[in-house]
C-alpha cells in the first residue's frame, strides 16, 4: 500500500511533468485497444534531476521495507530498465534487466546480467496496467532459476484483475503512487473539471469497454 503522503506528491511529480496526461474529451487508444481518458508515461520523469532522485529513493525504500531479503534487482524493459539501474545502484546491489522476448540474435538473452540460481529478485516497474508484462517478465526470472520476491512500481491503475493476477502468482507488489490519488490531486490542483472526474471513475470501473 502506498504511503498516502508520497502517493500525492508523486501524483503531482507525473501530472507536473505531463507524465500523465488526463484527456477525457480527446480520449488516447492504447496498444491492447482500450480506449483511455488517461495516458501515463512516467520516464519523462527522468528529465526532472529531483523528481528523478525523489522516485528513486522511494523506490529504494520501499524495497528495503518491504522486501529486505532482496539480493538483486530487476527492471522490466523497457520504462522500467533506467529505474531498476537507478534503485540497484542506490541500494549497492547487482543488478540485471529482463526483455519482452529473447534476443533475436547474438546470444539470444531474455536477462541481461548474472542471475544466480535461487537468488532473491525483486522487478522494478514504471507502471502496472493489467500486470502481464510484470508477470512475464516474473516467469523469465524464475524459469532463470530466480527467485521473485516481490515488486515495486511508481504508478499502478489498480485494475482489480491487476491484483488478482499478482496475487495468483503470488508475487506481492508495492507501488508508490495510484490511480485515486492521481485523480484527488489533480481535481485539487484544478486540472480537471468535476464532470471529468465522473468520467475518470466510470473508465476505471470498466476500462475495457469504456468508450466503445
Amino acid at each position: 500500500m502506498a504511503h498516502t503522503e508520497t502517493a500525492a506528491q508523486i501524483a503531482a511529480y507525473l501530472l507536473e511533468t505531463q507524465a500523465v496526461r488526463l484527456r477525457p474529451e480527446q480520449p488516447f487508444k492504447w496498444s491492447s485497444g482500450w480506449n483511455s481518458p488517461i495516458y501515463c508515461d512516467n520516464r519523462v520523469t527522468l528529465s526532472f534531476p529531483h523528481i528523478r532522485t525523489f522516485i528513486k529513493n522511494a523506490l529504494a525504500q520501499a524495497v528495503k521495507t518491504h522486501f529486505p531479503d532482496v539480493e538483486a534487482i530487476a527492471g522490466v524493459a523497457t520504462a522500467g530498465i533506467a529505474q531498476g539501474a537507478l534503485v540497484a545502484d542506490l541500494l549497492d546491489l547487482p543488478y540485471l534487466y529482463v526483455r519482452p522476448e529473447p534476443k533475436s540474435h547474438g546470444m539470444g538473452n531474455q536477462i541481461e546480467g548474472k542471475l544466480e540460481a535461487g537468488q532473491k529478485i525483486v522487478l522494478i516497474e514504471d507502471l502496472i496496467s493489467t500486470g502481464g508484462s510484470s508477470l512475464k517478465a516474473a516467469k523469465a526470472v524464475q524459469a532463470a532459476g530466480g527467485q521473485v520476491i516481490g515488486m515495486a512500481a511508481i504508478f499502478t491503475y489498480g485494475f482489480p484483475q491487476a491484483e488478482e493476477n499478482f496475487r495468483q502468482a503470488h508475487i506481492p507488489t508495492v507501488c508508490l503512487s495510484h490511480y485515486d490519488a492521481l485523480v484527488q490531486t489533480a481535481a485539487q490542483q484544478n486540472y480537471i473539471s468535476p464532470d471529468a472526474i465522473e468520467t475518470l471513475s466510470q473508465w476505471r470501473q470498466s476500462p475495457e469497454t469504456w468508450g466503445v
